[in-house]
Order: structure tokens, then sequence, then C-alpha cells
């Protein structure tokens, strides 16, 4: 089967989810800019979940030009990977309007961990199906998982970054790779850890 459909079709999908997350956004009352000041956080969730879409969608199309074929399995593992992405408006919203409470971010990073998960199977997948694509990638499962374990715990304790004041203050709590997430907070937020 060719991809040029399942890469069109992946396409629209995520041309929707953005769209729908632009949407959410409501004109304030107030012609001032304490109107446009109470829209921050919902705004902020807006930005972040648009870096997040915007970032699979460029892996998607990335990883699709490398296949030459697909499968029925690598339909529904995309099919997958598009449920949890279509869930991102609606977490991002919750969470910008109730000013990142701690329930309302741990649901986005319920569902950030399942849009890695469902591109991880993707990818998996596709491994199994395209030889070429396997050599591309030529670390064993057990590897790419451990790594795909890491990255996760990695970009979910540090997703923390926007708790209070939106970044003044900064938790960091990597249970998987302390030494990286350090360099990454040094390199990225000038903190001493």
């Amino acid at each position: 089967m060719q991809k040029g459909r399942v890469e069109a079709f992946s396409d629209g999908v995520i041309a929707i989810i953005l769209t729908i997350m632009v949407l959410e956004f409501k004109v304030p009352h107030e012609v001032s800019f304490l109107g446009l000041l109470n829209l921050a956080p919902i705004f902020l969730s807006y930005v972040i979940s648009f870096i997040y879409v915007g970032i699979y969608w460029n892996n998607h199309h990335h990883l699709f030009h490398t296949v030459k074929k697909i499968d029925g399995p690598v339909l529904w593992a995309n099919l997958f990977l598009l449920f949890w992405l279509s869930l991102i408006p609606f977490a991002s919203h919750w969470m910008g309007e109730n000013n990142f409470k701690d329930v309302t971010v741990t649901l986005y990073g319920v569902v950030l961990f399942g849009c890695a998960l469902a591109y991880y199977i993707l990818t998996n997948r596709l491994l199994k199906g395209d030889a070429m694509l396997a050599i591309l990638f030529s670390k064993s499962c057990s590897q790419l998982f451990i790594e795909f374990i890491k990255q996760s715990l990695f970009q979910c304790s540090c997703y923390n970054v926007f708790c209070e004041n939106f970044g003044c203050a900064i938790r960091c709590d990597v249970v998987a790779c302390p030494k990286r997430s350090k360099i990454f907070m040094k390199r990225n937020f000038s903190l001493v850890i």
C-alpha cells in the first residue's frame, strides 16, 4: 500500500488539531492590556501545545519520507498516534483555563506520554516492515525502549518549569537522567541545581 493517503490524512488531522487549539481563544471583553493579561495562561498552554504538535508533525513527515510502503498495522499505529494528538487541545485548554493546577498538568503529562508511546509504537512497526528504515535505526528494540523511557521521564519531569509565576520557580525532579537534566537546565535556564 502506498503512503500518500496516510500522509495526507495525518496532515489534515494535525491541521484540524492546531485549528481547534487556536479557536479555544475567547476575545476579552475589556479593551485594555489587562484583558489580554487574563489570557496569558491560555496563551502559554497554546504555545507549548503548538510546539509539541509541530514537533510531532515534523517528525511524522520525516519518518514517512523514509518509508516506501505501509501495511495495516502501520495504519492502526498511525491512528493511535492521531488519537493521542487529538487529545492535546482539550488537555491544553483545561490546563490554561485553570492556571496550571496540578491535576490539569498531570492530565496534560499523561496525554503527552500517550503521544510519545504511540509514536514509539508507530516507529517500531515501521521498523519491522521496512528493512531500509531499520538500517537507519541501528539500535536494538530494547535500547530504543530504554531511551524512550528516559526521554519520557525527562520531558514529564521538566514540564514543571511553568509552575507558580510561569517560569519563575523551576522544579526538576528527574529520575532517569540526572546528569543530562543538570546540563539541560543550566544551558537553557541558567540555573544552578
